[in-house]
């Protein structure tokens, strides 16, 4: 039996198990990848601390890198389930029933979908929530990004370097993205912004053939014809593997003590995007996963 399982290998899940081997604890990190939401970071990194500008493969490859030197087993299982019997808690992946004395969440967040007609009948036909592993593909086209804010405009500047224009859809009067985003997309002439936009379908055959927004101004519905359409309208907390060991707020996050990051459950604690925390920055997750595995060590040793 493990002293820790940490579920989640992104910066959130990476620094708990940096820290849990610092306290010498016996950690394994169960994920389904490496590196989390970074990992399909569209644009460099530019705001984590003491490094100006970094692709987000090169931060991941120094997360793990860094685990790596504390020899923390890595397996790539998907977590179905998760039980507390007794004092620990038993762990049903897609391979393999799993045990340990303390367990930390963090699976960080999903895409959230638009939940509009054609879009599950076309995922991956031109409808994507990953432009890193998509974009490529639609190299000369015209695309679509719903979303307007940072992920949406970043979406947007790491596909006019493909495709032949990009039309950004937000659904309200203003985009939210940061100024710095805004600007940028600005100087790009293959890419337009259309604000007070609300999509309503994805039209196509056996691929994205246009889509049908809404202008909610003039109620007037308007149709683009583009070969694909990249969803970026927010993230939803991966937590369909927790039963009822775990408090949820209303947007389905898992509620934490803001000191240590443990949860309603003794020995259960969570970390990242997936949690009540306000702020979802990559910093502030790693800064998450370090204080849920101190206030593991803490907890092991009351034990």
């Amino acid at each position: 039996m493990r002293d820790l399982i940490i579920i989640g290998a992104g910066p959130a899940g990476i620094s708990a198990g940096i820290y849990a081997a610092w306290q010498q604890l016996d950690t394994l990190i169960v994920s389904k990848e490496i590196g989390g939401q970074i990992a399909t970071k569209a644009v460099p990194i530019e705001n984590y601390p003491g490094l100006k500008e970094i692709p987000s493969t090169d931060l991941i490859g120094r997360l793990q890198q860094h685990l790596e030197k504390f020899d923390v087993e890595i397996k790539m299982e998907e977590v179905n389930e998760i039980n507390k019997q007794d004092s620990h808690f038993i762990i049903q992946t897609d391979k393999e029933e799993l045990e340990a004395k303390s367990v930390i969440i963090a699976t960080g967040a999903d895409p959230r979908p638009l939940e509009v007609p054609g879009e599950k009948k076309l995922i991956g036909q031109g409808v994507s929530y990953c432009a890193v592993c998509d974009g490529p593909v639609y190299k000369g086209e015209e695309v679509v990004v719903a979303g307007g804010g940072n992920a949406g405009f970043e979406t947007a500047l790491f596909l006019s370097k493909y495709v032949k224009h990009v039309t950004i859809l937000e659904f309200l009067p203003e985009v939210k993205a940061d100024k710095i985003n805004q600007q940028r997309i600005e100087r790009k002439d293959s890419v337009e912004v259309i604000t007070n936009a609300e999509l309503k379908e994805i039209k196509g055959e056996e691929f994205v053939e246009s889509v049908v927004y809404e202008d909610r101004e003039s109620e007037e519905e308007k149709e683009l014809e583009v070969k694909a359409i990249f969803i970026e309208i927010g993230r939803q907390p991966a937590t369909a593997f927790v039963n009822d060991l775990v408090e949820f707020n209303e947007e389905d996050e898992i509620i934490v003590d803001r000191d240590n990051g443990a949860t309603k459950t003794e020995g259960l604690f969570a970390a990242g995007d997936v949690t009540n925390v306000k702020f979802k920055q990559i910093v502030i997750a790693a800064g998450q996963g370090a204080k849920a595995a101190l206030g593991v060590h803490q907890y092991l040793q009351n034990e």
